[in-house]
């Protein structure tokens, strides 16, 4: 039987990103797609409950099944999981993503957010996301990094729960030195609010910021990334600080307050 691969992403359906990753997965087995109908982009992991979901067959993907869903990309996941496929898939891309997801932008990504609940679900799941915003950017160099690392997966799986965070540098593929399997960095958008007024006097406001990398690991995707390799982050989705529980014994209480 072939290989089923669920596609996705957040950038949407008519990005160029995901019609490059359809191609890579073509090459490994049966491909469906089931992807955002408008850009999604710092979703997150949200999904829609207070309207309805819609889904429409999607004629651009040569030889592809392929849907466009009005809600997130982690809406995609589940439809596609539930309602459109016939069986449980072998792997789940999400991406190729216009823009890098290295560090704490992970928590953010719509790209992972779908990777995450593909992992949720049982699914070995891959996140794909390319450090260049342009919307005609070139995936080359990220489309020879899946074809080492999508047949890889397929072959040998992924740890429960588990899903992998790949960014690749915006370089040639001639210029990517390889592949580091490495650590999440320490990293965090130090936010600031644009303020501006409206034709009519009223408030309103744009989300800023800088990227602040104060994290000076050498074993980590933002290091590997600025030296010229694609990272690979091994993600799950549970969030406890095992470290702290013991710290948090004090809290422990038995019997009535």
């Amino acid at each position: 039987m072939n290989k089923l691969i669920l596609v996705t992403n957040d950038d949407s359906i008519h990005s160029k990103g995901i019609r490059e990753l359809v191609e890579v997965a073509k090459l490994f087995g049966e491909v469906v797609v089931v992807a955002p109908d408008k850009p999604q982009s710092g979703m997150g992991h949200a999904i829609t409950i207070s309207e309805p979901l819609r889904l429409y067959p999607f004629v651009g993907f040569s030889n592809v099944e392929a849907y466009s869903c009005s809600g997130t990309p982690v809406d995609c996941v589940k439809l596609a999981v539930f309602e459109v496929l016939k069986r449980k898939p072998d792997l789940l891309l999400s991406g190729i993503n216009h823009g890098e997801n290295s560090s704490t932008n992970v928590l953010y990504s719509g790209t992972m957010s779908a990777a995450i609940e593909g992992a949720m679900e049982g699914i070995p799941s891959i996140g794909f996301s390319l450090a260049d915003f342009d919307a005609d950017a070139d995936f080359h160099g990220t489309k020879e990094i899946a074809k080492k690392i999508i047949p890889s997966i397929l072959n040998n799986g992924l740890s429960k729960n588990t899903s992998l965070n790949v960014n690749v540098p915006k370089l040639s593929n001639e210029d990517i030195k390889g592949i580091k399997v490495c650590t999440q960095a320490h990293a965090y958008w130090e936010d600031k609010f644009d303020s501006r007024k409206d034709q009519f006097g009223r408030p309103y406001y744009w989300l800023t910021g800088e990227f602040s990398d104060m994290d000076q690991r050498k074993d980590t995707d933002l290091f590997y990334l600025k030296q010229g390799y694609a990272t690979v982050v091994p993600t799950h989705f549970d969030l406890t600080n095992y470290a702290a529980i013991n710290d948090l014994k004090y809290l422990n209480h038995e019997g009535e307050f």
